[in-house]
């Protein structure tokens, strides 16, 4: 390949990137593309889901110890990394809900928010943006917000009356979507531990797992293979240490049934200004004979 592509994803949190698609881009990296992730909060406000890492000088200080999580798996993956700079949402709870905190990311308003991530797709140039989808993966005010930013922003780069503070325009060419978990996978890894002997820790979340609205599988055009990468990934989860319990239910599958089972990383295809066959096998299918672009 002459020429290197790029590729941006856009999360929410810091541990974002590394829970979701960070085979993926561990993979174009080894292949010499260009990867960068972009964070649009600091994760203040995430609980401590480390029993080991719950402790009062982390908490006093916790949005030091994410920038350094940040930095550490950004390192691990091989990525370039930037903050957008927002204020953690939170994860509202309760019956009614809380109003949002003042200030947090869900509540900027789009004419706010837009414009940095547009001048970061107008200076790394992407090739392919990856987000989440309208429901955010699942319904976190700033997940379901990175969605509206991300999307936005993909519209607006390319277009010269659009922001033109931000920098020349850039048009980036496919936009994809990552889902949060689908019945298909937790069924299938299920099976395939109780084939081999081994107890699951999926069986209660299957049993109530909701079929109203299917399967977001069924939406699916797009499958990485890496699972060569699954360590790498497993290694930059485990550098986001408030948030990775290294004994929870994400290291719970022994590493050769996913590889069996599930080897590759999934997306939906929902934009492009390139021609390409659905199913893909490829972030950039269409798009490596215009590397020059």
């Amino acid at each position: 390949m002459a020429e290197k592509l790029r590729l941006m994803a856009v999360h929410a949190h810091p541990d974002d990137e590394s829970s979701k698609g960070a085979a993926t881009m561990a993979r174009y990296v080894s292949e010499g593309h260009e990867v960068m992730v972009v964070t649009c909060t600091g994760g203040e406000r995430g609980d401590i889901l480390n029993p080991a890492m719950d402790r009062p000088e982390i908490t006093a200080d916790i949005h030091a110890v994410r920038q350094q999580e940040m930095a550490k798996a950004a390192e691990i993956l091989g990525v370039r990394h930037r903050w957008l700079g927002f204020v953690d949402s939170g994860l509202p709870e309760g019956d009614p809900l809380p109003p949002l905190p003042e200030g947090c990311f869900a509540l900027v308003p789009l004419e706010e928010s837009v414009p940095p991530l547009v001048r970061e797709i107008r200076e790394f140039r992407p090739h392919v943006v990856i987000t989440y989808d309208e429901n955010g993966g699942y319904p976190h005010p700033d997940h379901i917000r990175c969605h509206e930013v991300s999307v936005a922003a993909f519209d607006a780069a390319g277009d010269p009356d659009l922001h033109p503070e931000a920098g020349e325009p850039w048009q980036p060419l496919k936009l994809y979507y990552s889902h949060g978990f689908s019945r298909a996978r937790i069924a299938a890894v299920h099976e395939a531990l109780l084939a081999a002997g081994l107890e699951s820790p999926y069986q209660e979340w299957l049993d109530n797992w909701s079929t109203d609205r299917g399967d977001i599988a069924d939406r699916v055009t797009s499958r990485v293979e890496c699972a060569d990468f699954f360590e790498v990934r497993d290694a930059a989860l485990l550098a986001h240490a408030t948030q990775i319990d290294p004994n929870s239910r994400w290291f719970a599958v022994p590493m050769e049934i996913q590889r069996q089972v599930w080897p590759f990383e999934e997306y939906e295809l929902v934009r492009s200004l390139v021609d390409s066959t659905l199913p893909e096998d490829d972030l950039f299918s269409g798009l490596r004979e215009k590397a020059a672009l």
